[in-house]
């Protein structure tokens, strides 16, 4: 090889193998077709190896062409690590923290919690991202968040995890159900009832399969769902009875009616950060204000009991 590689050649590689064809390739690059074959021609030229066959008009990628493009996407990966290291970076200069949360708590909780933390360092900038759990610990991992609020495991060895709001599930019943008639639901009474319930993947799922097995009941999930806002939509709706945490019905209290389930499964969230965060006393003090909001509101829940 005569000459060293020239990015705009590599990019071209890369944008051919992607997308498929030389035009989408320049679509993408904001060049010509023209323009994208010469940069082809000229890396195969200087590189003495033959990445692409040419088959009825169209490029195929040669064994040689997909190991190639293996080790390029290899480190385009590491440099778009670097480009989320620099993000970083630049949000503990600028003071800037990015929470994700869950939406069963991105509304009051989160709420209270931001402008409490706001009145510390009112020259932060807070953004909020909402999604569910597992976007949520995939995008702290990433680092492309500084916090996480979820509702299941986030299971990385570089990711701390603290409880958060711990408290036993209650059993959400839509407000004409027979079973309101009961104070205290338990296993049995849920054999074979149509029930709204979480995603396997989630804590509450797990708990409430557990319960409903030891006690020998038939579990009836006629429709499952990743938000605790859906799964009290359709409680309220009538499409069957729910196992939730009692913050989930915050706003529902007319639509729904709770009752004590026995035996009680205790369900908490995580508030959940990275052992390396670059503004890792932000985080510190967003998490203060989080863990002394969520005692107000259990403290607040208890009493409601």
């Amino acid at each position: 090889m005569q000459q060293a590689l020239n990015l705009r050649q590599v990019e071209a590689f890369k944008a051919v193998i992607e997308q498929g064809t030389v035009s989408q390739a320049a679509a993408v690059l904001g060049v010509s077709q023209p323009a994208v074959s010469k940069l082809l021609a000229h890396l195969e030229a200087e590189t003495g190896l033959s990445l692409f066959d040419r088959l009825r008009g169209k490029l195929a990628p040669t064994h040689q062409g997909m190991r190639l493009y293996q080790e390029v996407e290899r480190i385009f990966m590491g440099l778009r690590q670097v480009e989320e290291a620099v993000e970083s970076i630049r949000r503990a200069e600028q003071r800037h923290l990015i929470v994700g949360v869950l939406p069963a708590l991105s509304g009051t909780f989160m709420r209270r919690v931001t402008l409490a933390f706001l009145e510390r360092h009112p020259d932060v900038r807070v953004s909020i991202r909402t999604r569910g759990s597992i976007f949520l610990g995939d995008w702290l991992a990433k680092q492309h968040i500084d916090l996480a609020l979820v509702g299941s495991r986030v299971d990385n060895p570089y990711v701390e995890r603290e409880p958060l709001f711990p408290h036993a599930l209650f059993c959400a019943l839509p407000v004409n159900h027979e079973l309101t008639r009961k104070r205290v639901i338990r296993p049995r009474d849920l054999d074979g009832v149509p029930f709204v319930g979480f995603s396997a993947e989630s804590q509450t799922h797990k708990l409430v399969s557990q319960a409903m097995a030891a006690a020998g009941a038939h579990f009836n999930i006629v429709l499952e769902t990743d938000t605790a806002p859906t799964v009290c939509e359709f409680v309220a709706a009538g499409m069957g009875v729910s196992l939730i945490h009692p913050l989930f019905a915050d706003g529902l209290q007319s639509r729904l009616v709770l009752r004590r389930f026995d035996p009680e499964l205790q369900f908490h969230f995580q508030m959940c950060r990275t052992q390396t965060s670059r503004n890792a006393a932000l985080v510190e003090d967003f998490a203060a204000c989080a863990r002394a909001v969520a005692a107000q509101v259990s403290r607040g829940l208890l009493k409601g009991q």
